[in-house]
């Protein structure tokens, strides 16, 4: 079994920054693709931004020249650095690994950190 574990969201002023970390633990053989979804109120879940084992990332337009994500793959963990956080930033914050697990590859979810951008 996988687990993704989220942790560093939280109440943010806007202009703000919040970074967000991710680590995966169990029985890992190893993590292909690595990234951030947001889900905010009444909207479907959407990619914030991704990076394979390799390094090379990929960002939806929303976050392009704020966010940052990296990645460890020595402590299997995963990093979404936010920065001029605006309210339309506000959304449950998700964790996504493509993992290979012995012989079986599939995707795992974390549980989601809250990011709330308000004065």
């Amino acid at each position: 079994q996988v687990q993704l574990v989220e942790s560093g969201g939280g109440l943010v002023q806007p202009g703000g920054s919040l970074r967000l970390t991710c680590a995966a633990s169990g029985h890992i053989f190893s993590i292909n693709a690595m990234g951030w979804y947001r889900q905010a109120p009444g909207k479907a879940r959407e990619l914030v931004a991704a990076i394979t084992s390799g390094g090379s990332t990929n960002y939806a337009d929303s976050g392009k020249g704020r966010f940052t994500i990296s990645r460890d793959n020595a402590k299997n963990t995963v990093y979404l650095q936010m920065n001029s956080l605006k309210p339309e930033d506000t959304a449950v914050f998700y964790c996504n690994a493509d993992v290979t697990v012995f012989l079986t590859r599939r995707q795992y979810w974390g549980q989601g950190t809250q990011v709330t951008v308000s004065s």
